[in-house]
């Protein structure tokens, strides 16, 4: 009961997230609100599903996505099993067109 509370939030905080911390964002072609809330939803449902995995170096990953649906990956994880994972889990989502990393492989100290 109380996972799916938790992921029910996590999902909502992901979900609001993008609105709130693009208030100034580098992509200026986003010049229709349609097209920054269709990229919203994409980076939101990749968030939702790298949490989903319960992996905790998957949760110091980034996402972004631009107008044409090609999402970018970045942050730190522990293997490159896990930056691969994320690549994957990302490439499975309605909408995006393709996925860059940049993530870093570094373990914890």
């Amino acid at each position: 009961m109380k996972s799916q509370i938790a992921t029910s939030c996590l999902i909502i905080a992901t979900l609001l997230g993008p609105v709130a911390a693009h208030a100034e964002d580098s992509d200026k072609d986003r010049t229709h609100p349609i097209t920054f809330v269709k990229d919203s939803v994409i980076t939101a449902k990749v968030k939702a599903m790298l949490a989903d995995e319960k992996m905790k170096s998957l949760v110091h990953i980034k996402v972004d996505t631009d107008a044409k649906g090609a999402v970018v990956l970045s942050g730190k994880a522990r293997t490159q099993e896990d930056a691969d994972k994320a690549v994957a889990i990302a490439s499975k989502v309605e909408g995006v067109t393709s996925v860059t990393s940049h993530i870093q492989v570094k373990k914890d100290d």
